[in-house]
């Protein structure tokens, strides 16, 4: 006997959709359930879409296999109703793979109407702000989100089997440490302590290298009190690795080999269509300066001049409160990001940015740092880690001085360094950056589930 009730109990076992369809065969009976998503009653038979999370399948309800008023309550069924069904697999007609309905259950009952459409630019936020609408009308969205899954069950899998141990570090920090962001406050009643949701987990991860662990990463989120636009988001998730005996030339490799392996695994190629553009991905990616490529889009050199007057000559805006490497990264982001469209290390930035990077040894303005751009975003940013604790507190207090009161020195970490770290070499990847770029997706919101929105107006 079918079951009309509004809200129905457990109903298992049940067959997945996908499973059912790859293993279709005439007459055989199955149990499935998920949403109903179509409807088409023709006299005295009615035809519907059933969906799971993976697939839909034609279900097909006949008068004569059910009673008149199992019938009659099967063909009210509203669209968006949550069902769980028995019945035999047959061909329908035009040739479509169908199950005949002979039991049904109404597992729970929709009280909204779903929307007929929802895309288009006027109903972006409505789509962020409600995604499990998005995910239940937009098969595209939610193999998006399918990928990404996979994408970082890959990232685990490639780090493992090359000896790395995933760890996971505190995500409330007395010390916002290991990055120049704005961090988000907060405060534990029962220890009477001021905590910052971490910026970064570098100074954690660096610990552990000191502890003896040599290869460790952590995929987690990150947390930083700034703006909001389609390439960032407050809360955030990244990859963080660190391989000790190693620097950034390692981590160069680590990079292209990730990504690349990515990329295959996904498209099946070296390279993907990104928003209209065709990424290469073939190794060894292009290498550039910082300040030679601002050299060749310029026409000046910026290692050699003030660099206030280089925005001015160039009508990049700054604030006078702005400090000159803040200036100085906001000149190279709109003179040569952009056009940094196929994967490119660019390498040899100015120490005064860097302040957890080994200088280089022949030039010691600048540090053994990249940063890699694709299709002119910021994917990762990696480092030969300075592990000497004298210079390291010298560049924290000169950090201090140019930032203010507010910049608290790390001495513990400082304390751990003078226990020992052994080289290493540190990356760090933007996941949801990496998965716009992998699924061609052009907003961050687009490939995080519940992104950080206004709260909704309320019409007075």
């Amino acid at each position: 006997m079918s079951k009309v009730n509004e809200f129905g109990g457990r109903f298992l076992p049940v067959e997945a959709i996908p499973s059912i369809l790859a293993n279709f065969e005439e007459d055989r009976s199955v149990r499935a359930a998920g949403r109903l998503m179509a409807r088409r009653i023709m006299g005295k038979s009615t035809f519907c879409d059933l969906k799971d999370e993976g697939a839909r399948i034609q279900i097909y309800g006949k008068k004569e296999a059910l009673s008149d008023q199992e019938y009659e309550a099967f063909t009210a069924l509203s669209i968006g109703d949550i069902i769980g069904i028995e019945g035999i697999l047959f061909t329908s007609k035009s040739g479509e793979k169908t199950i005949r309905v002979t039991k049904f259950e109404r597992l729970s009952k929709i009280t909204r109407v779903l929307p007929e459409k929802w895309h288009g630019l006027k109903d972006v936020e409505a789509r962020y702000r409600h995604r499990y609408v998005d995910l239940i009308v937009n098969d595209a969205v939610r193999a998006t989100f399918k990928n990404r899954s996979r994408m970082i069950h890959k990232i685990r899998q490639f780090l493992d089997e090359r000896g790395f141990m995933e760890v996971e570090t505190p995500m409330m920090q007395p010390i916002p440490g290991g990055a120049r962001a704005r961090p988000f406050a907060t405060h534990h009643n029962t220890l009477h302590l001021n905590l910052y949701l971490r910026v970064a987990p570098e100074l954690y991860l660096k610990r552990l290298l000191v502890g003896g662990f040599e290869k460790v990463y952590e995929i987690n989120r990150n947390f930083r009190n700034e703006g909001i636009s389609t390439k960032h988001n407050p809360e955030f998730t990244m990859l963080e690795l660190y391989q000790a005996y190693a620097d950034y030339t390692d981590m160069m490799e680590i990079t292209e080999n990730l990504m690349l392996h990515l990329v295959r695994d996904l498209h099946g190629k070296d390279e993907i269509a990104y928003q209209g553009k065709t990424l290469h991905f073939q190794t060894p990616w292009k290498r550039i300066s910082f300040y030679g490529s601002l050299q060749e889009k310029t026409g000046l050199d910026l290692r050699k001049m003030d660099v206030r007057e280089a925005a001015r000559k160039l009508s990049v805006p700054f604030d006078d409160a702005q400090e000159d490497i803040d200036i100085l990264n906001e000149i190279f982001g709109r003179k040569v990001e952009e056009d940094l469209v196929d994967p490119t290390f660019v390498i040899d930035y100015p120490t005064a940015m860097t302040p957890l990077a080994k200088a280089k040894e022949d030039a010691p303005d600048l540090c053994y740092r990249f940063e890699t751009f694709i299709a002119g975003m910021e994917i990762a940013n990696a480092f030969s880690e300075l592990n000497d604790p004298a210079i390291q507190r010298e560049r924290l207090e000169t950090q201090k001085e140019m930032l203010g009161e507010d910049k608290v020195i790390d001495e513990d970490f400082l304390m751990a360094l003078e226990y020992g770290m052994p080289s290493a070499g540190g990356l760090g990847i933007g996941i949801d950056r990496l998965i716009m770029l992998l699924t061609d997706q052009s907003s961050i919101r687009d490939v995080i589930l519940f992104p950080l929105l206004k709260p909704e107006k309320v019409p007075v």
